[in-house]
């Protein structure tokens, strides 16, 4: 591998829009559906007359907080809700200067729902509002200043109940009678974040309800759990006034217990004697599994496992695994599937270690105290990296909540993933590396429906994490060797999608395409009445009691889960300097789609559309990866790595943030090698990773508070366009991306295409064409997108830079001619991977 810098990287200045230009309206071109005309006099005066009925609420709400001995933060949590199939101009309500902040935004059924904080005399911002519209003012010069837009879309105005806070699936609000349940309680930042959390606890105890210790932190948003009912919540509205959103807490899945085969003593001690382990020592990577603990007292783990990296977030739960879990999850995160490897006969060379960090307890220790899986992972990550700062290592997670009701939407837990992959806390100075399951179908009779099942069963928290490498599962283990199990067959074929892998058909389509990429999960099989699992179609690992039994079966996304962790580790361990997005990068650029895959969801005849390709995506991801393809060029293909960091934004001076860098990187491989091949079909494949920083909430998924800090983008120069077109047209694609409007002319030789493989902060894609025309397109542009670093200037992040992670890599699988030979020997230097 060599190393080097591109020296022929250019970077330009984009021409930016400012905020105005970015939310014009449909008249302007900025693509918003038009608000219909109402009555003047009519529709202003019944808004005033709901102005007027909040006042009586505004005042109650000022005794009732007076008399519970609040003196500041005084003020109505205050409902607007849209007309039918309008969209509110949500943003327009919300006056920062003034105190007066958005809160939270919804969508139910037709209709937008906008909850915003009116501090206490605050309401005469909004009756001044009305009165505009009833004047119809106009501004010195005779433009419309009437409020116009905004005030048309509206149709109620009203004090916020606790739904107007409720942010999570309308399923899952809680009945009148229920009994107390965890409740997310997220608060907005006002001031000082720290009092206004110390507060909320006050009064949260005063009113007799249970907190769980601890928080998450985002730049807008502190999320604590609260033990309450619903009647209390309702009774306590007023004097909670500053809860911004509320959702229920997730539960961690149960986890399977698996069935243990015969005791294969003999084998392993076999296994044992042709196994190689690294030396101890910070330079070797490690995978740092977030699960139920290991025991390191097992043979084949103890040589690989240092005492001293067994951990635990709570000292009273041990280190120990009293479950199973943990330990399965590290014999195959360790060394992969051991019925490979006790059936062979050859040396065995391990190139990583491992830690544990004990994530959740043994039933019953943690009593009946709640468990905040985010905060609870920060500290999971944070034990290891006290012990050993230096080491390099990538931290692997199959704990999942039982639901998949976010449908992609940010979590407090996925927001925290996020958090610790981008290093906020640490100033982006150590990204780290998260490998995260998809989750389960845990219900049997699913699985005899795969893959319809799998469509239905949508990825469940945190795997919803844009920052992490989501896993899924697929399955190539169809030979069933029980002996009483003739009348059961495969449910997947060969190649095809595990019975038990989730996906996210059933997400909006604004979020992530996931999973990343599959990998071995294990199969599940059927006849005529019933779908089971069986350890045939099982991967085989470690048990957690090596006293009774050495060997045990692990299945469904951990499994997958740890054979991706392990993955990464394997390339750190060729690749020790690679940034956390470039092994993230190298892995889903290594990824592809199995044949079954391709049978079962792609049409049989005709060209798939990208349509087809979104959909085969959000059920396989990427594809199943490959190491070999992560690691090296093969025959026939080339493969250039770049490692770089933009400024995305800037700001000059009080004026609104506005776009910055833009990087063009030239394509190393010569012209004419590429055009001696003529009408060849080749493949160009192209891979961007990054990693956001999060500011999770309800507050608009495309508004100025949405949840990615930047976000980054890709394009291609086209045949015989010129670098002074192309750098147009990247500058076009920038404006495009703020205005939220989409040119025609998307390049049709992209399998997914510019319109869909946007989205998350993981993006790869594919053009098909011939040799030829691939020789002219000789240059690659990574331009910024909008972000909150740039919307929400106050926080002052515009100025961060961003680390990307750039793969670019051609394939001439028809020819005979080695390519990277041909390309090696012209330009004098190897370049498989060049940094």
């Amino acid at each position: 591998m060599a190393n080097g810098t591109d020296e022929k990287k250019r970077h330009f200045i984009l021409e930016g829009v400012t905020e105005a230009e970015a939310y014009r309206s449909p008249q302007q071109g900025g693509g918003r559906p038009a608000v219909p005309e109402r009555d003047r006099a009519g529709h202003g005066g019944a808004l005033r007359g709901q102005l007027e009925a909040l006042r009586t609420e505004a005042a109650a709400a000022r005794e009732a907080q007076q008399a519970a001995g609040l003196e500041e933060g005084l003020g109505l949590q205050v409902e607007f809700e849209s007309f039918p199939d309008i969209e509110l101009a949500f943003e327009s309500l919300a006056r920062e200067r003034s105190g007066i902040e958005l809160l939270n935004v919804r969508h139910e059924g037709d209709r937008t729902h906008a909850t915003v904080f009116v501090p206490d005399g605050k309401l005469e911002h909004f009756e001044g509002l009305v009165r505009d519209y009833l004047e119809e003012r106009r501004d010195k010069i005779g433009r419309p200043r009437d409020h116009k837009r905004l005030l048309n879309a509206i149709r109620a105005i009203r004090a916020a109940g606790l739904r107007a806070l409720w942010t999570d699936d309308p399923g899952v609000f809680p009945s009148p009678d229920e009994e107390a349940f965890w409740w997310e309680v997220w608060l907005p930042v006002r001031g000082n974040r720290q009092a206004t959390v110390d507060t909320f606890r006050d009064r949260a105890e005063a009113l007799e309800m249970r907190l769980a210790p601890g928080d998450l932190a985002f730049p807008e948003r502190t999320v604590l759990l609260t033990y309450a009912t619903l009647e209390q919540m309702e009774r306590s509205m007023l004097t909670l006034n500053s809860i911004a959103e509320l959702r229920r807490a997730k539960e961690t899945a149960e986890f399977f217990d698996s069935l243990p085969p015969a005791d294969q003593a003999e084998w392993l001690e076999d296994l044992l004697r042709r196994t190689t382990y690294p030396n101890h020592g910070d330079e070797v990577p490690h995978v740092c599994l977030l699960d139920t603990g290991v025991n390191r007292g097992h043979p084949l783990l103890a040589p690989a496992l240092d005492g001293g990296d067994l951990h635990t977030v709570e000292p009273g739960w041990g280190r120990d695994d009293e479950d199973g879990h943990g330990t399965e999850m590290a014999g195959v995160a360790l060394a992969g599937n051991l019925t490979e490897l006790l059936a062979g006969n050859g040396p065995v060379e391990l190139g990583h270690r491992l830690e544990s960090v004990k994530l959740v307890p043994t039933d019953g220790a943690g009593g009946d105290d709640p468990h905040h899986h985010g905060h609870l992972t920060v500290q999971a990550v944070a034990r290891p990296e006290v012990t050993a700062p230096t080491r390099q290592r990538v931290f692997g997670m199959a704990i999942t909540a039982r639901d998949n009701r976010d449908r992609g939407r940010p979590s407090a837990w996925s927001a925290a993933v996020d958090s610790l992959a981008s290093d906020v806390d640490g100033y982006a100075a150590n990204p780290r590396l998260l490998v995260v399951s998809a989750g389960n179908i845990k219900d049997s009779n699913a699985w005899s429906e795969s893959p319809a099942s799998n469509e239905t069963d949508g990825i469940h928290d945190p795997a919803q994490a844009w920052n992490a490498l989501t896993v899924g599962a697929c399955t190539d283990l169809v030979q069933i060797s029980e002996s009483d199990a003739s009348a059961y067959a495969p449910i997947a074929p060969m190649g095809g999608l595990s019975p038990f892998s989730t996906t996210s058909l059933t997400w909006q389509p604004q979020w992530p395409l996931k999973p990343d990429v599959l990998l071995e999960g294990g199969n599940a099989a059927k006849d005529a009445l019933s779908a089971v699992w069986m350890p045939s179609l099982s991967l085989l690992t470690t048990h957690y009691r090596p006293a009774d039994r050495l060997l045990t079966t692990t299945n469904a996304t951990s499994a997958a889960t740890a054979l991706g962790s392990r993955m990464a580790a394997q390339v750190m361990a060729v690749y020790p300097d690679l940034w956390p997005e470039t092994v993230r990068a190298l892995i889903v650029h290594s990824a592809e789609w199995t044949d079954a895959m391709k049978g079962a969801f792609l049409p049989a005849s005709g060209d798939p559309s990208k349509q087809d390709y979104l959909r085969l995506l959000r059920r396989c991801g990427f594809g199943v990866p490959e190491l070999d393809r992560a690691l090296w060029s093969v025959s026939n293909s080339l493969t250039m790595v770049v490692e770089e960091k933009l400024h995305p934004f800037k700001r000059e001076g009080s004026k609104d943030p506005t776009l910055r860098d833009m990087h063009l990187h030239d394509l190393p491989w010569p012209r004419d090698v590429l055009e001696g091949l003529g009408e060849a079909q080749v493949e160009l494949r192209v891979t961007l990773s990054y990693f956001i920083e999060p500011n999770p909430s309800q507050r608009g998924i495309r508004s100025r508070y949405r949840y990615e800090s930047h976000g980054l983008r890709f394009d291609v120069r086209r045949a015989h366009e010129s670098l002074d077109a192309f750098r147009s047209r990247i500058n076009a694609a920038a404006r495009d991306e703020e205005e939220g409007t989409h040119r025609s002319g998307d390049d049709p030789l992209w399998l997914i295409g510019k319109q869909t493989r946007h989205r998350g902060s993981l993006h790869s894609d594919i053009w098909r064409g011939t040799a030829a025309d691939l020789a002219s397109r000789g240059s690659i542009a990574v331009y910024p997108a909008l972000g909150w670093w740039k919307t929400r200037p106050r926080l002052e992040r515009y100025e961060q830079a961003a680390r990307y992670a750039l793969v670019v890599s051609i394939r001439a699988p028809e020819v005979s001619v080695d390519l990277y030979t041909e390309v090696a020997n012209q330009i004098g230097v190897p370049i498989a991977v060049e940094v």
